[in-house]
């Protein structure tokens, strides 16, 4: 048996083994020795157009394959990727940040080295704030164990991680140890006799309770506790509503499923009866502004039960060392009857056939309505901030795992990128794109990288002149944008089909043909009067304005 084994290769290993096949990047001097190795393995490598397209769609990609892998070079491309690794970050996302450095030997002799900040530890340090873990492979003898210590943290917290490769030590040998303890990656245990007692108060109230709701966050996707969340609601008869961040979490064809909890945001039907509930089990939901509806939400901190995977709380009582896989698993294992289902679907939230198609300007509710009766099961929706976003609260999707969108961190630029790493993971899925002119510019050129790699994902362009989301708080020119031709775009990239869409009948038009266009993207200018908007902002302005 080998005693030492390449740093590089060891890496791939690693990652191969824990389910990665694509790994996302910009090549650089720093790191090209690291991609000649990557390129020479099973694993592929997707360059993108820009490093925060790669962030992106790393991100995207570890949503939904359960680990994400991006590949920078020093500096300019790893400070590039702060923001989509604060992102990770924030909605515990498990993507693995590589960077490739200067190398060992040459720091001594000329210590002012191109892309270097300050000190040669200074990226680092940076990444120690957005991640759960991070190591440098500066040293041979302890470059493994820091790399397994890094990946272990990532799967284990789905959060991300950072390891620094300097570019003399892709080649080095390292001692090879006994590698990874059997269940790397796993959970910890928790506290059997905290939790017996959270079981036994949370069944109690359970029982008590007239009209009991489930409202799942994003963590239920992010530790695998989907099948988990549906067995115990099957079992006890209890309906189930999703924050923003988990849509289609859940799948929003079953019976159970009553839709979006967003405060203002989401239907009024599904909140007042969330917020009216006697029991509320709150599983792994963030409680950030936007899942709140920017605070127009009112939930009941007494009448809750909320355990995500840092804490477990029972109304006012706290319980350390609850773990969220062990408590669904003992909620499903106790005997505690069925409830009496007090929830019926409004009429106006089951999935209709939209109006006949007028001739007039479209607005952004027909877009979206027209939208929801376009989707199909192999149509995977990708939403970008704005009102992209706040639009696709209302559609329907009949797969779980249908639906991914920034909707803590809600950084502009996602979608595009992401649409990438959907198709990647899971090519039998086509996204559908929803984007913001405004968040379009910033990454909409990885169209670039969806035609050199055969996708042929369908962008709808929310075309309405700058940044609308912003105009009701402070407008001013800096809300507006220089109009692009979005639908010539496939002119200079060569590939693709672009369509102007202007009136409800050119939009029906565009999706039939975008949809029998398979062989490269399709891009959709949707022109929109700067001042329209979805009915969920309408909702939420709304509120607010009766507020103040």
């Amino acid at each position: 048996m080998a005693s030492s084994v390449g740093i590089a290769d060891y890496m791939i290993e690693r990652l191969i083994a824990s389910g990665v096949r694509h790994v996302f990047g910009v090549p650089g001097d720093y790191v090209l020795g690291l991609y000649k190795k990557l390129s020479d393995s099973p694993l592929e490598v997707i360059n993108t157009c820009d490093e925060q397209g790669a962030g992106f769609a790393a991100d995207a990609y570890a949503r939904l394959n359960g680990l994400g892998v991006v590949c920078v070079t020093y500096g300019v491309g790893g400070l590039k990727v702060a923001n989509t690794t604060a992102e990770a970050f924030a909605e515990r996302v498990p993507v693995l940040v590589i960077s490739g450095a200067p190398g060992i030997a040459e720091r001594t002799r000329n210590p002012m080295l191109h892309h270097k900040v300050k000190q040669f530890d200074t990226q680092r340090k940076v990444f120690e704030q957005l991640t759960v873990a991070s190591a440098d492979m500066c040293d041979p003898a302890t470059a493994l164990g820091g790399f397994d210590r890094v990946l272990d943290a990532v799967l284990r917290y789905k959060r991300p991680g950072y390891v620094e490769l300097p570019r003399d030590m892709v080649a080095a040998k390292a001692p090879l140890a006994l590698g990874m303890p059997a269940g790397a990656g796993d959970r910890e245990p928790g506290d059997p006799a905290a939790l017996a007692e959270a079981l036994h108060e949370s069944a109690e109230r359970i029982r008590a309770a007239h009209r009991p709701v489930i409202l799942v966050g994003g963590e239920v996707q992010r530790f695998g506790l989907e099948q988990q969340v549906l067995q115990l609601a099957r079992k006890i008869n209890v309906p189930i509503a999703v924050s923003l961040l988990a849509k289609s979490t859940i799948p929003e064809t079953d019976p159970l499923y009553m839709g979006v909890y967003a405060g203002a945001l989401g239907d009024e039907a599904v909140r007042s009866y969330v917020e009216e509930s006697d029991c509320l089990l709150l599983l792994g939901v963030l409680l950030t502004d936007v899942n709140l509806g920017i605070y127009t939400a009112h939930l009941d901190p007494g009448r809750s039960i909320h355990v995500t995977s840092e804490r477990t709380a029972i109304a006012h009582h706290y319980y350390e060392g609850v773990t969220a896989t062990d408590f669904l698993q003992g909620l499903i294992d106790r005997e505690m009857g069925q409830c009496r289902l007090a929830w019926t679907k409004p009429e106006h939230l089951l999935t209709n056939a939209p109006a006949a198609p007028e001739a007039a300007p479209i607005t952004v509710q027909r877009l979206f309505e027209r939208i929801n009766a376009f989707l199909e099961c192999d149509i995977a929706v990708v939403a970008d901030v704005g009102d992209a976003l706040f639009g696709s609260l209302d559609l329907v999707t009949c797969r779980a795992g249908n639906y991914l969108s920034p909707a803590y961190y809600t950084s502009l630029g996602f979608a595009v990128p992401a649409a990438i790493a959907v198709q990647l993971s899971h090519p039998e899925l086509r996204p559908l794109v929803l984007v913001g002119d405004g968040a379009f510019q910033m990454t909409g050129m990885e169209l670039s990288t969806a035609a050199r790699y055969g996708l042929n994902p369908i962008v709808v362009v929310l075309n309405n002149g700058g940044y609308a989301t912003e105009r009701p708080m402070i407008d001013g020119p800096f809300n507006d944008l220089l109009p692009w031709h979005y639908s010539r775009l496939p002119e200079l990239l060569g590939h693709g089909a672009g369509f102007v869409v202007e009136t409800e009948e050119q939009l029906l038009a565009a999706l039939s043909e975008a949809r029998a266009n398979t062989a490269s993207y399709s891009i959709l200018d949707v022109r929109l009067a700067p001042d329209d908007v979805s009915p969920p902002l309408r909702r939420l302005t709304d509120a607010l304005g009766k507020r103040t």
